[in-house]
């Protein structure tokens, strides 16, 4: 293996690792202000087939953009009717809403486009193009450097750019603000927070909303960048995944990042080398597709070690009167 297809399967990790991220970054917003949200996977799904069904009717992917960011909004506003105002259990909410846009995405599909759940495959303004870093070309001559900056960090969509810097961004807004600072009282101690006069209910549903902006962005990427279009349960589970990383980052942005872009990097290798021969057995495409799923698990349940979520997640507050 050479620097090329190393820099290749660093490539595919990045663009891999970016709808992870950013419903990574959801889930951790969403979580460190008490709100166990298990509908990240519906909220990607919802926003993917939205985006991607906008963009196609308008030809502009911008619109999509903000379509698929509006279906992922409703879905967060019921998961916060739902677990905020009516107290409601959060993990049951949100697997509530991940049906529902896994069926409501079919019927929609096939009502309007009559393919079987899918959407017409999008092409020119009606997907996010690739972005070239300034002197991208000027570089790529330069021995080792020059691959890296113009084949690895340049010729991304721009939602891969707004991923990384959505990471400075929340550990900036929740370690480094008076909000940020609040929300995670919030997540830990919300009487507290009641008792110095700021609304619990307010900064949940900012969470929440914040969530699924992000989980927005997460499913437009996937329908209108990684893609060229919506195809039935695209998300392929990765709002879970994504909660796994949630977990393995210990609810930290920057370990967030390094979470997520591991798992990227075993979907990379598994979609770089289908069958891999050990002696006489080779090991199938099946299992190798299968990879990131199972190292999922392996690395929870091995390598995690004591992941210690916020005190208050999962639990409805209720005013003392």
């Amino acid at each position: 293996m050479d620097i090329a297809d190393i820099i290749q399967i660093l490539d595919s990790t990045l663009r891999l690792a970016t709808p992870l991220l950013f419903a990574c970054l959801a889930g951790l917003f969403s979580e460190r202000a008490g709100i166990f949200d298990i509908g990240l996977e519906g909220k990607i799904l919802a926003s993917a087939f939205m985006s991607a069904a906008v963009a196609f009717y308008t030809g502009n992917v911008w619109l999509g953009l903000l379509a698929g960011i509006g279906a992922s909004l409703v879905l967060a506003a019921i998961h916060g009717v739902a677990s905020i105002t009516f107290r409601g259990n959060q993990l049951i909410s949100g697997v509530a809403l991940n049906f529902l846009a896994s069926g409501l995405t079919v019927v929609i599909g096939e009502a309007w486009f009559g393919l079987g759940g899918r959407t017409p495959q999008l092409e020119g303004a009606g997907r996010f193009q690739e972005v070239a870093l300034p002197f991208e070309a000027a570089l790529r001559d330069v021995p080792v450097l020059g691959p890296i900056y113009s084949d690895l960090l340049s010729g991304h969509s721009i939602l891969v750019y707004v991923g990384l810097l959505c990471v400075p961004l929340t550990w900036w807004i929740l370690f480094r603000t008076r909000f940020g600072l609040r929300l995670r009282a919030v997540g830990e101690n919300p009487a507290a927070v009641d008792t110095a006069g700021v609304s619990v209910i307010g900064l949940r549903y900012a969470a929440v909303m914040i969530c699924g902006v992000l989980c927005g962005l997460a499913g437009a990427y996937l329908a209108t960048a990684l893609s060229a279009g919506f195809v039935k349960e695209m998300s392929a589970g990765r709002g879970f995944i994504a909660l796994a990383a949630l977990i393995f980052a210990k609810w930290r942005p920057w370990y967030a990042l390094g979470a997520t872009l591991l798992f990227g990097l075993l979907e990379a290798l598994g979609n770089r080398f289908q069958t891999i021969q050990l002696g006489d057995l080779t090991v199938p495409t099946q299992f190798m597709q299968a990879l990131p799923y199972i190292l999922t698990v392996v690395i929870l349940a091995g390598f995690v070690g004591r992941a210690i979520p916020p005190r208050a997640g999962g639990e409805p507050y209720v005013k003392e009167r």
